[in-house]
């Protein structure tokens, strides 16, 4: 029998042939089998955003699940056939109704998102919490990691008395509009130009809605 020679380009080829498809097979197998783990976080870790979009923040996991799911009365849609989005949340917190509205946009470096909650009486910011993909951390990342500036959207007004969608953020709020708006993070204008953007536009999808009584 002729010895195999290892050091032939056929020989290396078929190995490297065979390795990769092991390895992808291997890669395919861990993904399917941590896929369910996968989503179950990602399920959470948004219960945890619309949780602390209703001031409710510090929970651990399970406490979180289980708060959220009691909490929660209904999920309902907007929209009509297959593009059953954007999604409204209903909540009973304490007795009172709350109605959560998921928000996207667009930052300096890449998306941003949030939940904002509303009063019964879809005007008054009653929570909010934001994300992203990638900001300056001390700057634009503060939308996230500053408990302190998403609670001074606490009692803003999404429309103004003319009925128009005043709610956002300028770097330097008029007394005239403190009713609807917020201070800039301090060194990231963009950013919170994105959030502003990212409110103004992201209720509009909602006016309907939140004009029915």
């Amino acid at each position: 029998m002729a010895k195999l020679n290892t050091n032939s380009n056929t020989y290396i080829i078929i190995y490297s042939a065979i390795l990769v498809i092991i390895v992808a097979f291997l890669l395919a197998f861990i993904f399917k089998a941590l896929k369910p783990m996968q989503d179950a976080n990602v399920e959470l870790d948004k219960e945890k955003q619309i949780l602390s979009a209703l001031n409710i923040r510090g929970l651990d996991d399970a406490e979180a699940d289980a708060t959220y799911h009691k909490l929660l009365t209904k999920v309902d849609s907007i929209g009509q056939g297959k593009e059953r989005k954007p999604y409204i949340y209903y909540f009973k917190v304490d007795g009172n109704q709350k109605y959560v509205f998921p928000l996207k946009g667009m930052g300096l470096w890449g998306g941003i998102s949030g939940f904002v909650s509303l009063n019964d009486d879809k005007n008054t910011v009653y929570g909010a919490y934001f994300d992203h993909e990638s900001e300056t951390a001390g700057l634009g990342a503060e939308i996230k990691d500053s408990q302190e500036w998403q609670e001074k959207f606490q009692g803003k007004k999404v429309f103004d008395e003319a009925g128009q969608i005043a709610i956002g953020v300028e770097k330097k709020v008029d007394d005239g509009k403190k009713a609807y708006e917020v201070d800039a993070v301090t060194g990231a204008t963009l950013t919170s130009n994105g959030v502003r953007d990212m409110l103004r536009s992201g209720f509009k999808q909602y006016e309907k809605f939140l004009k029915e009584k």
